[in-house]
């Protein structure tokens, strides 16, 4: 009995632990983080509660690279609905972000034109993964999409007007695929 007691108190300790910002305040949604922009300054992701936003950690040097240009003509088709794109780079995967935030943000606006949001250069996997990515993806706070780390750069995280997470999609998966395309439609039309 002891044992089931201490395990169940673990695994609400854990889920407290996910589901605290830098600053130690609990969050209920993703959107309840805050994070620093790639241009250095503070970014309150509340700001965009009310919104559809797609999370998509991104790196200049994989072959999923060309994504950043269908991301970024989601992200003019929709932006007036309401859809935010925000890129978390990270340099996780094989080294493919080695560059600076000044490096990335230069690479984002010269080859792609990126205008959406972009974070500043973070962990998204391992012991160094930040709040915002352990609470995308954790079992406790994302008990439909989470349970596994992020496998590879522009894997895709959906969060509804409501801030729950509304879908996970694979760095396979085009910005332009129609099973994205369908989610992100479905969710704007929430009011």
């Amino acid at each position: 009995m002891k044992t089931l007691f201490a395990a169940a108190a673990a695994v609400a300790l854990t889920a407290a632990a996910v589901a605290a910002d830098k600053e130690g305040r609990a969050v209920k949604t993703p959107l309840d983080f805050k994070m620093t922009g790639i241009d250095g300054k503070d970014v309150d992701l509340a700001k965009y509660k009310g919104k559809v936003v797609l999370f998509v950690n991104v790196a200049s040097q994989c072959g999923y690279t060309p994504q950043y240009k269908g991301l970024e003509e989601l992200y003019e088709k929709y932006e007036k609905a309401g859809l935010v794109v925000i890129g978390v780079p990270s340099n996780d995967f094989g080294k493919q972000e080695p560059g600076s935030d000044e490096d990335i943000q230069k690479f984002c606006k010269t080859n792609y034109k990126v205008t959406f949001p972009m974070l500043s250069k973070v962990a998204v996997k391992g012991e160094n993964k930040v709040p915002l990515y352990k609470f995308l993806t954790e079992k406790e706070t994302d008990p439909k999409f989470g349970g596994d780390e992020v496998k590879w750069n522009f894997e895709k995280f959906l969060i509804g007007r409501n801030g729950e997470i509304a879908g996970r999609f694979k760095s396979s998966v085009a910005p332009e695929a129609e099973e994205l395309t369908k989610a992100i439609t479905a969710e704007l039309e929430k009011k």
